[in-house]
This record gives structure tokens, sequence and C-alpha cells, in this order.
């Protein structure tokens, strides 16, 4: 398994390649496109959509999590993915999805300036474990 700074590297070069870096991006533009993340998975959540699933081009969602959704009469089988649903997209979405691409845009722009995320994670981990029980008096 590679660790978080290769993964962040990795990210970082197909977003380069896909033409997404031609010019370099302010942070602020990088904190909006990260928040743009976080509300779709919001968006995704209060839609009362699964974790994942394949919107179904020809209406309804053909659904990986559970294959209890219906694309038209007949429901998706992630065993069978070509089979059940002809018109289902290859693009994942949901709320899981929605979050992997909060954590794909904050990789994108460590990988671009050289952030070891990693380490800083590991370092911001270990001071929370030190932090008393609801620290600051908050109440969520």
């Amino acid at each position: 398994m590679i660790g978080i700074n290769e993964l962040a590297k990795e990210i970082h070069e197909n977003a380069v390649e896909h033409g997404w870096w031609e010019c370099e991006r302010a942070f602020p533009e990088i904190v909006a496109l990260i928040h743009s993340e976080v509300s779709e998975a919001l968006e995704e959540y209060r839609n009362g959509r699964p974790m994942i699933y394949y919107p179904c081009n020809a209406g309804g969602v053909c659904c990986e999590e559970d294959g209890s959704a219906h694309c038209g009469s007949r429901p998706y089988n992630p065993e069978e993915p070509d089979a059940p649903c002809s018109a289902k997209s290859k693009k994942p979405e949901g709320i899981a999805i929605e979050l992997a691409d909060v954590i794909i845009r904050i990789l994108d722009y460590c990988g671009y300036a050289g952030i070891d995320i990693e380490a800083a994670i590991r370092q911001k981990h270990e001071y929370n474990k030190s932090r008393p029980y609801r620290h600051g008096g908050k109440k969520c």
C-alpha cells in the first residue's frame, strides 16, 4: 500500500496531466474547490442518496451499495456491471464519492505545494490525543 504522500504525488500528477494546473491556482481557489466538494457531499445526504451509486442515464439510480435501486425495471447487480443496466453511468456518485473528492482536492494541493501531509496528520493526531474531553467547552 502506498503512503499518503505518494498518493498525493500521483493525484497531483494526474491533475496536471488532465489540464487542471495549466495556470497556477491561488490558495483561496483551492479552498473554495475543497468546500464545493464538501457541499456536494451534504447535498447527496440531503437528497437521501446512498454512499455510492451509479446514476442511470435512462432515469433512476443504479445502486452498487445494496443493489436495491432500479434503472428502469431492472435492479443493478454489481457482479454483472454491464448486464443489468445498459444505461448505467460509469461515474460513481454519492456521499462517499464526494468525500473522496474532498480528499483528492486536498492531496492534489499537497502534491503541488510539496506538503508532507502524512507527517502533518500524525503531528496533529498526536496533539489531539493530549487534549481534554470536549476541549474548549464546546457541545459538538
